[in-house]
């Protein structure tokens, strides 16, 4: 059950939050289990700390594009409001 890439085979970018998330949940799944080899566990963090940055960047992007939709609302006005 290592489906942890190998130095030969990079993990391939995620195209969306979803796919990225779901590969999160995988690898610490895989982590979890006690199963992996401690190469394996590195290689496993490495991945999930890029996953984490690109999911963080995705979350990032989505919060500047509500504020733009708020600041278009309403009477017309542009009032940033932070995103809850």
């Amino acid at each position: 059950m290592t489906d942890v890439p190998t130095e030969n085979a990079p993990p391939k970018a995620p195209k969306t939050f979803e796919e990225a998330s779901d590969r999160l949940d995988a690898l610490v799944r895989q982590m979890e289990s006690g199963q992996l080899p401690l190469d394996g566990m590195i290689a496993a963090f490495e991945e999930g700390r890029r996953l984490v940055a690109f999911c963080n960047a995705k979350l990032s992007e989505v919060q500047r594009r509500v504020e733009i939709i708020k600041a278009g609302e309403a009477d017309g006005s542009i009032a940033r409001e932070p995103f809850q």
